[in-house]
C-alpha cells in the first residue's frame, strides 16, 4: 500500500494551474525526490500533502485514508502524521532548541507530557545536537540550524517527512554533509521521505526514485 497517493490533483491560483492533474504515489519507507525547476509547483505538492493547501480537484490519500478531495480537507494537518521541513526553516529567535521541539510535541496526542523530555533528548542525540539544547537559533551555525529544523520535524516520530529544499543557500561542503545526515536519519528512523529540490546533484544523492516535474505536471521518473 502506498503511503502517499495523489489522484488527478489540481491546484489553481487565479486562472493558473500551479499543480495540473498530478497522479503519483510514494511507497512506505521510500526515499523519493520531486525534482524540477523553480516555480514548477513542487512546493505546492508538498503543501497539499501536508494539508496546508486544499486541492481544487482530485484526491489525496495518506496510508490508505482519504485526507483531501476536491476543495475539502477531510483530515486536519496535525492529524496526518506528516512533518515538513521548510526552505526558510521557520525557527523562532526567542526559543531555545529544546523549546522548539517541545512546541512541536504539544500537538502530538500520543506522546504523554511526562515522556516529552526523554523524547526530545533522544531526537537531539540522533541529530547530534544534545549539547545545544538550551541554545537559541542566533547562536547556532547554518548547519546547526538545519539540524534543529530536522529534529523538530522528527520529534513526533512522523510516518512521512516532507522536505522543501532545506539545504538551499548552504555552501557545497555543508550541503553535502547534511545530505549524508538526511540519509543516515532515513536509514535509522525508517520514515517515508519526499524531498523537493531543483539541484540535480542533490536529487541524485538523495533519491532512490526521482520524480520529474515541469510547469505543474509530472515529467519523467528515474
Amino acid at each position: 500500500m502506498s503511503t502517499i497517493a495523489l489522484s488527478t490533483v489540481t491546484k489553481t491560483y487565479g486562472e493558473r494551474a500551479v499543480v495540473d492533474r498530478i497522479s503519483m504515489s510514494v511507497e512506505r519507507g521510500e526515499r523519493a525526490v520531486l525534482f524540477g525547476p523553480s516555480g514548477c509547483g513542487k512546493t505546492t505538492v508538498l503543501r497539499l500533502i501536508a494539508g496546508l493547501e486544499v486541492p481544487d480537484f482530485g484526491a489525496i490519500d495518506i496510508e490508505g485514508r482519504r485526507v483531501a478531495e476536491s476543495g475539502r480537507n477531510l483530515v486536519a494537518p496535525e492529524q496526518r502524521h506528516v512533518a515538513m521541513v521548510f526552505q526558510d526553516l521557520a525557527l523562532w529567535p526567542h526559543m531555545t532548541v529544546h523549546e522548539h521541539l517541545a512546541f512541536a510535541l504539544r500537538f502530538d496526542a500520543q506522546c504523554k507530557v511526562s515522556d516529552r523530555s526523554d523524547r526530545i533528548r533522544q531526537i537531539l542525540e540522533i541529530v547530534q545536537m544534545a549539547d545545544r539544547a538550551q541554545t537559541r537559533p542566533g547562536e547556532l551555525s547554518g548547519g546547526e540550524q538545519q539540524r534543529v529544523a530536522l529534529a523538530r520535524a522528527l520529534v513526533t516520530y512522523p510516518a512521512i517527512v516532507l522536505m522543501d529544499e532545506p539545504l538551499s543557500g548552504l555552501d557545497e561542503e555543508l550541503s553535502l554533509h547534511l545530505r549524508r545526515e538526511v540519509l543516515r536519519l532515513h536509514t535509522q528512523l525508517r520514515f517515508t521521505l519526499l524531498y523537493v529540490t531543483h539541484i540535480r546533484e542533490e536529487a541524485a544523492g538523495l533519491g532512490l526514485r526521482i520524480i520529474g516535474m515541469r510547469e505543474g505536471r509530472l515529467a519523467a521518473s528515474a
